[in-house]
């Protein structure tokens, strides 16, 4: 169904199935008149992280030295 703002409607059933939830992203392909392919896009779960943490408001936001453990000293553990 297609709502009065020109919105595709999922069905409840189906969004439930495959976990479809406000704010996920589609793309409509069209393959011929009146076919058409719903493909959700799927982002990487930490997609914008980086660009978040650069964007802090100041040097040491994060609170340096707070914490007992640095990259430094938990790299050996994981190589």
């Amino acid at each position: 169904m297609v709502s009065s703002k020109a919105q595709i409607v999922i069905p409840a059933e189906v969004r439930r199935l495959d976990d479809v939830r406000a704010g996920h992203q589609f793309e409509l392909e069209r393959l011929e008149r009146g076919e058409y392919r719903l493909r959700r896009i799927e982002h990487a779960a930490n997609e914008g992280l980086v660009d978040w943490l650069l964007a802090c408001p100041m040097k040491g936001f994060l609170g340096e030295g707070e914490f007992e453990e640095t990259t430094d000293s938990i790299l050996p553990e994981i190589r």
